[in-house]
C-alpha cells in the first residue's frame, strides 16, 4: 500500500506533505462551523434555516473560489495560487472570531469558503501534475484522507475548547485558533517545485495569458460536455455530503438527544470510517477505474443514509452504523480528484478541475439550506434522508456518462480538447 512512497522522489514527498496537511487544515475550519450549530443557534438566536444559509453562503462562494483559483493557477502557477488561498482563508477564519452578529458571521463565512475551495483546486492540480501517472490514483485519494484527519483535530479542538472555557466563548476561541496551523502550511508550501510544463503546445506562466481564457476555455465546443458533466457531478458529490455532514451534529444532538460528548463519540466512528473509506477508495481506483468506484460508493451511500435515518434504530445500533455511513460518504470525494485532472488538459486543468470539483457546490448549496427549511415540518432526519438520497443517485447518472479515465498521461491530454495525441 505504501511502497509508493519509497518509490517517489523527494519532490513528490514533499509535495504529498504539503497538499495532505493544507487539505487537513482547510477540513479542520470548514468543520469547526459544523460543530458549533448548536451554540450558534443559542448565542444569535437564530433558526435552523439561518445556521443553513450559513453553510449555503460557504458552499456559493467555494465555487466561485475554486473555479476562479483554478483558473488563476493556469495562468501565475499552482504554487503561488496556493499561498494566497491559504492566507485568505486564514485570516478571515480567525475574524469569525470577534463577530458580534449573525450578518456579519455571514459574510465572513462566505469570504473563508472563496479561500477553502480556491487552495483545493490548486492543491489537487499540484498533486496530480507532481505523481507519476501509475501512482496518482492512490495518491490523490490518500490526500483526500486528510480530510478526516482535520475533520478529527475539530471535534479534539471543540471537546477541549468546550470543557475549558464558557459555550459563548468556546466558539470564539476554536475560530482564533484557526490562523495558526494555515501560517506554517504557508510556509511549507512556499518551498514546494511548480510542475513543469507538460505540453510544448501549451503557453509558458510568463506569457501572459488571460485569465479569462482559462475560465470560460472549458466552455469551448470540444470541452463542454466534460464540464457540464463534470459540474453535475460535483453537485451530486457536494449535495450529498453536505446534508448529511451539516447537520448531523446537531441531529444527533436535537433528535436522538445525545450530550456533546456522546455525539462526539458518534462522529469520532463516522471520521475513522470516512478516512478508512478513502484509503480503500485509494485501490479501489486503480482496480475498477475511476468511474465505477464512483459508482459504487454513491449506490452504496443511498442505501446506507436511508437505513440511518429512515429506520427505528436505537443508539447503539446508530453508533455501529456510522462506521458504514462514514465509509461509504469518502469514496466519491476521494475519486473526483484524480478523475477530474484527466479530463483537462494542462492549459485549462486548474479551470476545469476548480470548476467540476466546486461549481456544483452552488447547486448544492439549497441541500442542506431545504434540510434545514424542510425540519420546521418534519423531523431533521427525514429531510437530511431525503435530499442526500437524490443528490448520491445524481453522482451515478453523471459519472457513468463520463468517460473512464484510468491510466491516462496527462502529458498526451493536447489543448485542443483531445483525450490523447495520436
Amino acid at each position: 500500500m505504501l511502497t509508493w512512497y519509497l518509490a517517489v522522489t523527494r519532490n513528490e514527498r514533499k509535495t504529498f506533505w504539503a497538499c495532505f496537511n493544507g487539505w487537513a487544515l482547510d477540513a479542520l475550519e470548514n468543520q469547526m462551523f459544523g460543530l458549533v450549530i448548536p451554540s450558534l443557534l443559542a448565542y444569535f438566536a437564530i433558526s435552523e434555516w439561518q445556521a443553513g444559509l450559513l453553510s449555503s453562503a460557504t458552499l456559493v462562494t467555494s465555487a466561485l473560489g475554486g473555479w476562479f483559483a483554478g483558473a488563476l493557477s493556469d495562468r501565475y502557477g499552482r504554487v503561488r495560487t496556493l499561498q494566497i488561498m491559504i492566507i485568505w482563508f486564514a485570516f478571515f477564519t480567525f475574524l469569525a472570531a470577534f463577530v458580534t452578529d449573525y450578518h456579519s458571521l455571514l459574510v465572513l463565512r462566505a469570504l473563508q469558503g472563496f479561500g477553502i475551495g480556491g487552495e483545493w483546486a490548486a492543491g489537487a492540480v499540484l498533486m496530480a501534475e507532481t505523481i507519476s501517472t501509475q501512482n496518482r490514483g492512490k495518491v490523490m485519494a490518500i490526500v483526500q484522507s486528510a480530510w478526516a484527519v482535520g475533520w478529527a483535530l475539530a471535534v479534539v479542538l471543540f471537546s477541549v475548547t468546550f470543557r475549558l472555557a464558557p459555550e459563548n466563548i468556546a466558539w470564539r476561541i476554536m475560530f482564533a485558533i484557526g490562523l495558526l496551523p494555515s501560517l506554517l502550511i504557508f510556509y511549507i508550501r512556499r518551498h514546494v517545485q511548480e510542475p513543469e510544463k507538460q505540453n510544448e503546445e501549451i503557453p509558458k506562466t510568463e506569457d501572459k495569458q488571460p485569465i479569462s481564457s482559462a475560465l470560460f476555455g472549458i466552455f469551448s465546443s470540444s470541452l463542454i460536455r466534460t464540464t457540464l458533466l463534470g459540474g453535475l457531478l460535483g453537485l451530486g458529490a457536494h449535495g450529498g455530503y453536505y446534508a448529511i455532514m451539516w447537520w448531523l451534529p446537531t441531529y444527533l444532538i436535537k433528535e436522538r438527544n445525545l450530550s456533546l460528548f456522546d455525539s462526539n463519540v458518534y462522529l469520532a466512528v463516522i471520521i475513522f470510517a470516512f478516512w478508512c473509506g478513502c484509503i480503500t477508495s485509494s485501490v479501489l481506483l486503480d482496480k475498477i477505474g475511476r468511474r465505477f468506484n464512483v459508482a459504487l460508493f454513491a449506490i452504496c451511500c443511498v442505501i446506507t443514509v436511508r437505513i440511518y435515518l429512515f429506520t427505528p434504530l436505537n443508539n447503539t445500533q446508530m453508533l455501529f452504523l456510522g462506521f458504514p455511513l462514514g465509509f461509504f460518504t469518502a469514496g466519491i470525494p476521494s475519486s473526483l480528484g484524480t478523475l477530474f485532472n484527466e479530463l483537462y488538459p494542462q492549459q485549462y486543468r486548474g479551470a476545469g478541475v476548480g470548476f467540476c470539483y466546486n461549481f456544483g457546490r452552488i447547486l448544492s448549496s439549497i441541500f442542506p439550506f431545504l434540510a434545514g427549511h424542510m425540519s420546521t415540518s418534519m423531523s431533521l432526519g427525514s429531510a437530511i434522508g431525503i435530499y442526500a438520497s437524490w443528490a448520491y443517485l445524481i453522482v451515478v447518472i453523471s459519472v457513468l456518462l463520463l468517460p473512464e479515465t484510468k491510466g491516462r498521461d496527462l502529458k498526451q491530454i493536447n489543448q485542443a480538447g483531445q483525450i490523447f495525441d495520436k
